[in-house]
C-alpha cells in the first residue's frame, strides 16, 4: 500500500524541484552526531521549517526512523503504526521498514496496524521530506498517537526502547510536535520554555503533568513523552535545545503566535 501525500503543495512545496531547493534553504550545513530521538515542529514549512531543519541537519540519519505524531483529526485507533508499504511525497517513494513495524507490532500491545489514522494527518507527512533530504536509504515507522493516558504513555515508550535496543541497526526516534498554539508571544515563550524544561530534563511523566496542568497546547505532548520515555530506555542522558521561535518570528504579529521547538537527545 502507497500513502499519498495528504499536505503536499500546502504545508510545503508540491513540486519536487521546489521542494528541494527549500529543503536547502531550511537544512544548514552542519557537523551531525549520532542521536537517539528528537523533537521536531510541524507547522508549513514558512513557519516552522527553519527549526526543523537546524534540528534535522545536526544529527546523523541513521537507516530506519520511527516518527511518532499526534493524531490531529481522531480517525483510527488510539496508537496505529502504519505497517505495509511506502509513502510517497514530491521528492518520491520512502519504504516502511515492514520488520521492525512486525517487531513493535508483537512487542507493543497498545499499537495496532492502521492507516485510517493516517491518512489525512500533517505532523508526521511534513518530517518525510527533512528525512529524504538527509537519506535516501532511510526507512520509516510512522505511528499517530490519539487519547493515551500517562501510564499507557510511558509503557509504550519502555516497549518501543526496549524492542529498538534488542534490535540490530541504529534508529532516530522524531517525535512530531508543535508548542503552544494561539497565545500573545510574551505568554507563549514563557510556556513553552517551562514544558521544555522537562523536555531537557529528560522527565516524560513531569512534562506530561505540566502540560496538563498549565494547560498548555503543546499538541504534540503526547509523541514526545514517549520519544522520552523510550530513548531513556535506551540509555539516554542529554538533551539540548537547538532553536526555540515562534510564528510571530515570521509574520510579526505577537498578539497570536504558535511556539515551534527544537530538541535533541542523546
Amino acid at each position: 500500500m502507497q500513502r499519498q501525500p495528504a499536505v503536499a503543495g500546502r504545508f510545503y512545496p508540491g513540486r519536487a524541484e521546489l521542494l528541494l531547493r527549500t529543503l536547502e534553504q531550511l537544512i544548514p550545513a552542519a557537523v551531525s552526531v549520532p542521536a537517539l530521538g528528537i523533537m521536531v515542529p510541524h507547522a508549513g514549512y514558512v513557519y516552522s521549517g527553519s527549526v526543523a531543519g537546524a534540528t534535522f541537519a545536526r544529527v546523523d540519519m541513521p537507516s530506519r526512523v520511527v516518527i511518532l505524531g499526534p493524531n490531529h483529526h481522531g480517525y483510527g485507533p488510539a496508537a496505529s503504526l502504519y505497517a505495509k508499504g511506502t509513502w510517497l511525497t514530491p521528492l518520491g517513494e520512502i519504504a516502511i521498514d515492514e520488520e521492525l513495524a512486525l517487531q513493535l507490532l508483537a512487542s507493543c500491545p497498545l499499537l495496532e496496524a492502521d492507516t485510517l489514522a493516517h491518512h489525512l494527518e500533517h505532523s508526521l507527512e511534513v518530517q518525510v521530506p527533512f528525512i529524504q533530504k538527509r537519506s535516501q536509504q532511510t526507512r520509516l515507522v510512522p505511528i499517530c498517537l490519539g487519547h493515551l493516558q500517562l501510564p499507557q504513555l510511558l509503557e509504550l515508550g519502555a516497549a518501543i526502547g526496549k524492542t529498538l535496543a534488542a534490535s540490530p541497526g541504529e534508529t532516530l526516534l522524531v517525535a512530531s510536535s508543535d508548542m503552544t498554539h494561539y497565545e500573545p508571544e510574551a505568554t507563549a515563550r514563557r510556556k513553552d520554555h517551562g514544558a521544555l524544561a522537562f523536555v531537557l530534563d529528560l522527565d516524560p511523566a513531569g512534562l506530561y503533568r505540566h502540560v496538563v496542568q498549565e494547560r498548555i497546547t503543546m499538541c504534540g505532548v503526547l509523541p514526545t513523552v514517549v520519544m522520552l520515555a523510550a530513548a531513556r530506555t535506551l540509555g539516554a542522558t542529554h538533551a539540548e535545545l537547538v532553536q526555540y521561535a515562534t510564528s510571530g518570528d515570521v509574520t510579526g504579529d505577537q498578539s497570536e503566535v504558535v511556539g515551534y521547538a527544537g530538541v535533541i537527545v542523546s
